[in-house]
């Protein structure tokens, strides 16, 4: 009798680790099954580590990248493949931002109940083919960012990343041009700000300084903090602060980040999103950097105004003055047609608001409306020495126009002037977005 009794409480230990073990294994298929379907090594989908299944497309339903005779292949216009590639990636899986690579689930046609699909699925990207080829061209042989943003859905339009090459050709790998070309710099560069990042010290100075609307700030054409000399790009003499951040002027801004002080402009960058990764429809954004200097110093006075060690990426900014365009409450940025971003509130509606005028202000002073001709573009430029001798060409802002609600972002890499370097791919690329949504170009 007890060897029966023990022979069944066998029977039910097997029976309960057999139950606890089917358990283990119907969880982990539910949560981990596209991963393992997704595996490099399944040849059902993958070749050589080329995923061998599903369809990229731009906004339009325009092919980015396809299948055909059991091979990955690309848009048929060689522009179109080059402008793209960051955006759909390469059939390697070295450019992880792009689409082949950050949607192969989606691509796969996976499902937990029917398996793969054949052929498998289809990814519409939110940008936009000819967009992309406008920016690109407009780029030229520079390299650098660009990117424009609904900032209504948070729909990433264009986000073009320079150098590029064509994936259905490849390029030699000992071409100095080509050293960084699987980075992203649209999600993945960091860059010097310069003065851009003055629209992060003026969301701050606005809020902390109460009397900053009044204010006078006197510009000598430098200025002495610390024991160091901050020069500032001319003598502008005395001014308020919309006349201020339309000079772009160091000396005000010096002597608005001592006034601050560091751990405030570190906060604000933190806040603002400069400081830590984002996501874009799932894809992760390199974190930038602000260090809060000692109050009183240099190096406090610098990351004010830009410079210093801080470091932003393009994606970043362009979440930012997308958030200002939107009265402070902006969307997170997405890559997938017809997804609507996440809203986040950065600024208040009236900090917002009072940024927003003084954009528009920058533009109609400092920058030349005939620039921009028909656009109506609220922006800010920047300069960013970069240490050796060179300077990147920032440009971001975005138009204040409810039926174009397009913000933007342009760096061009050691470059030059800010405004005569990046402000003219920027109304290359709005021009042609105006003119597609108005449907009057070819």
């Amino acid at each position: 009798m007890k060897k029966v009794k023990r022979r069944a409480w066998s029977a039910l230990v097997i029976a309960f680790a057999l139950l606890v073990g089917l358990g283990v294994y119907v969880y982990r298929f539910a949560t981990e099954s596209e991963r393992w379907v997704r595996f490099s090594a399944n040849g059902h989908l993958y070749e050589s580590g080329s995923l061998l299944a599903g369809t990229v497309t731009d906004r339009s339903g325009v092919v980015l990248a396809d299948v055909a005779d059991g091979r990955r292949v690309y848009a048929d216009d060689a522009a179109t493949r080059i402008a793209c590639l960051h955006a759909v990636g390469d059939a390697a899986g070295n450019i992880g931002s792009g689409a082949l690579a950050a949607f192969a689930d989606r691509l796969s046609g996976y499902n937990p109940v029917t398996g793969v699909t054949t052929g498998g699925g289809t990814v519409r990207l939110s940008i936009d083919a000819e967009l992309q080829r406008t920016a690109c061209a407009a780029l030229g042989a520079q390299d650098g960012a660009v990117m424009v943003c609904n900032y209504e859905t948070g729909e990433v339009l264009c986000m073009v990343s320079a150098p590029s090459y064509d994936p259905a050709v490849g390029f030699d790998g000992a071409d100095p041009r080509f050293e960084s070309v699987y980075v992203n710099r649209c999600l993945g560069a960091l860059y010097t700000p310069g003065s851009v990042f003055k629209l992060v010290t003026l969301a701050a100075a606005l809020e902390k300084i109460d009397d900053l609307a009044s204010r006078t700030f006197v510009c000598t054409g430098s200025t002495e903090t610390d024991g160091s000399v901050i020069r500032c790009t001319g003598v502008h003499g005395a001014q308020t602060i919309e006349q201020a951040l339309a000079n772009s002027c160091n000396c005000a801004f010096a002597e608005i980040s001592q006034e601050l002080g560091g751990d405030v402009l570190a906060a604000y960058a933190e806040k603002l999103g400069f400081t830590q990764r984002h996501r874009v429809s799932g894809i992760a954004t390199a974190a930038g950097r602000f260090d809060a200097a000692a109050d009183g110093t240099t190096d406090l006075a610098w990351s004010g105004i830009g410079q210093s060690t801080d470091l932003v990426c393009p994606a970043a900014m362009l979440r930012y003055t997308a958030a200002i365009a939107a009265g402070g409450t902006g969307r997170e940025l997405t890559l997938l047609a017809g997804e609507k971003g996440a809203r986040t509130r950065l600024l208040s509606a009236d900090t917002a608001a009072r940024i927003r005028e003084m954009m528009s202000y920058n533009v109609a002073a400092a920058y030349g409306t005939w620039n921009f001709p028909g656009l109506a573009l609220c922006a800010k430029s920047g300069t960013a020495e970069t240490g050796d001798g060179s300077s990147h060409a920032w440009f971001t802002g975005f138009l204040d126009d409810p039926a174009h609600p397009y913000a933007f972002v342009v760096v061009a890499e050691n470059a030059g002037s800010g405004l005569g370097h990046a402000g003219p791919v920027a109304n290359a690329v709005l021009q042609r977005a105006v003119a597609l949504a108005d449907g009057t170009t070819s």
